[in-house]
């Protein structure tokens, strides 16, 4: 398996892969949005506010990830959020998103990101070091339909929590049904 950071030549097939499996777990009208939400991350977010990871096996797309800048009005820490992740369908349960949301990490806290946070399943995020944060300690962008979902992780030395909010997201996440 090989990692890449380099996404503009294939953001279609990541897309794909974003909406076939969401609408295998979740339904097709998930993975309608999911597939065409990391499409336009991928087209409109301004690539310094974007890393996006992949892993191929034998020149076939297994996962996807991708993160996004996030800010608070009163804090310059780099911030970045993991949102969406994508496993092929039958590659599941080998550990190969985990693998590479490990990966991207890595990178990131190379890169001098701060803190990476995400917002999901605390059972699978915990796996690759996120833990539970409140919206006291790192306001969201929005109000958390699920706050117990709201993970997150430092990257390097500096100053814990609180962040000084308000957070923004990227403007393809400026959206309160997705938060």
């Amino acid at each position: 398996m090989e990692f890449f950071a380099e996404y503009e030549v294939s953001i279609s097939e990541i897309a794909d892969l974003f909406k076939a499996t969401f609408t295998a777990s979740e339904g097709s009208k998930e993975g309608e949005l999911i597939g065409g939400l990391a499409h336009r991350l991928m087209e409109e977010a301004p690539q310094e506010d974007l890393r996006v990871f992949t892993a191929w096996n034998n020149g076939e797309l297994d996962s996807a990830i991708i993160f996004s800048r996030l800010t608070f009005e009163g804090d310059k820490r780099a911030v970045f959020v993991l949102c969406p992740v994508a496993v092929a369908t039958k590659r599941q349960g080998q550990n190969i998103g985990q693998r590479l949301i490990a990966h991207g990490l890595t990178v990131l806290r190379q890169q001098g990101v701060d803190f990476a946070a995400t917002y999901g399943d605390p059972r699978y995020y915990k796996r690759v070091g996120f833990t539970a944060i409140t919206e006291k300690d790192a306001p969201a962008p929005f109000p958390l339909q699920h706050p117990e979902g709201w993970l997150g992780q430092f990257l390097n030395n500096s100053p814990k929590m609180p962040f000084r909010g308000p957070s923004r997201c990227v403007p393809v996440f400026d959206d309160p049904t997705l938060w």
